[in-house]
């Protein structure tokens, strides 16, 4: 018998000269390969904390873990179409159960989005996708797998999205406009009044892709609601998740809300069973205990505001965040700052070259995190 293999050990593969026979399609080679977050360091003497995924430090609430350990059909596919959430989360967004489409995460639901409707055409021309850069480094990964071709509009200098360059990269081979808001990894968020200028210009062939992810931490009154957008603009696609404010990041449970004249189509790429029925029992149960929800991200809210206030009495310079993470401009110093962090038992994400983002943990990391701030000497406005 052969032994599994991690997919992502080059090394491994290497070893093997019968895998030289096999080979993936070229633009498998062309596209970046997707980092996760790693763990911390184990530090004699600290707690190690992990700041380096954007990952919910509470637990589920108690009646989602209840719902968990109540399951007993393990053995049972799920209903492929997800109905019981569907219609709670109509309920819960006042909208119809049928404009819901779910997927693995919101990435899965994503990856459904593109592969409908961008891709390679059968006269051999490629569909375009504008989105802003640095956003989600998933994107040109599912991009390019979809077979169409990524076209990034660099930030403005406060880390937003330049709507106003993207608006002029739309060509007649876009097909999907990406809005990630607030931005991972830099953090600002867009104004319903932005997104609104920015959809007069889109064609209304364009799909565009409001990406909500971490919409439950955004505090300003200003910020785009993609579910109101979507009810006013038939191209409006709107992407949320389970993962952040819910905390249920590891049972891969998301969804896109879209009129029915896209989700249609949608609902012929899904991926089958993609969301399980234990992941389906959990994210009702949160929902019904949102309240609950909302506590609980107000409590990273307020760490949050905490954490960016003792930024700016370091000294630091950094983007306004609506999320649940910080991003530190430190380009080449990118790396260092990292490592640093690691002989502190804090991982942290660094994008070589341009910054660090480190999300909003436990209190005690977040003040270990402070504290390595006030000891980095290389900090934006740090002299």
């Amino acid at each position: 018998m052969t032994s599994a293999r991690n997919f992502t050990d080059d090394a491994a593969v290497q070893e093997d000269p019968r895998a030289a026979a096999v080979a993936p399609r070229p633009v498998v080679a062309q596209l970046p390969k997707y980092a996760a977050g790693k763990p911390p360091a184990v530090i004699e003497g600290l707690q190690p904390y992990k700041l380096s995924s954007n990952e919910n430090p509470l637990p589920p609430l108690p009646e989602v873990l209840a719902a968990i350990n109540s399951q007993h059909s393990i053995q049972r596919y799920p209903d492929p179409l997800s109905t019981a959430l569907r219609t709670e989360l109509g309920r819960f967004l006042d909208v119809p159960s049928e404009d819901i489409v779910t997927g693995a995460g919101s990435l899965g639901a994503l990856v459904q989005i593109l592969q409908t409707f961008a891709g390679r055409n059968p006269d051999g021309t490629a569909d375009e996708v504008v989105y802003a850069w640095r956003s989600f480094e998933a994107y040109p990964i599912m991009v390019g797998l979809a077979g169409a071709e990524s076209v990034q509009v660099p930030n403005r200098a406060d880390g937003a999205h330049d709507l106003d360059a993207m608006a002029a990269a739309l060509t007649d081979r876009t097909r999907v406009v990406l809005l990630c808001t607030p931005n991972n990894p830099t953090g600002p968020a867009l104004t319903t009044a932005q997104v609104e200028d920015f959809l007069a210009k889109v064609p209304s062939d364009v799909v565009v892709v409001i990406d909500e992810a971490y919409t439950e931490f955004v505090r300003d009154p200003e910020a785009v609601d993609g579910i109101r957008l979507y009810r006013n603009y038939p191209n409006v696609i709107v992407l949320r998740t389970f993962s952040k404010a819910h905390g249920l990041a590891n049972l891969r449970v998301g969804y896109s809300v879209a009129n029915q004249g896209l989700t249609r189509h949608l609902r012929v790429a899904a991926t089958p069973f993609a969301v399980s029925s234990l992941a389906e029992d959990a994210a009702i149960a949160s929902l019904k205990h949102y309240d609950q929800v909302v506590e609980r991200v107000q409590s990273l809210v307020d760490e949050r505001e905490r954490v960016v206030a003792g930024l700016k009495d370091l000294g630091w310079k950094i983007p306004e965040t609506h999320a649940n993470f910080v991003w530190l401009p430190l380009g080449a110093d990118s790396q260092d700052f990292a490592e640093f962090a690691g002989t502190q038992a804090l991982s942290v994400r660094a994008f070589p070259g341009e910054g660090v983002r480190v999300s909003i943990g436990e209190v005690e990391a977040n003040t270990r995190f402070l504290a390595l701030c006030a000891n980095y000497t290389k900090g934006p406005g740090v002299s």
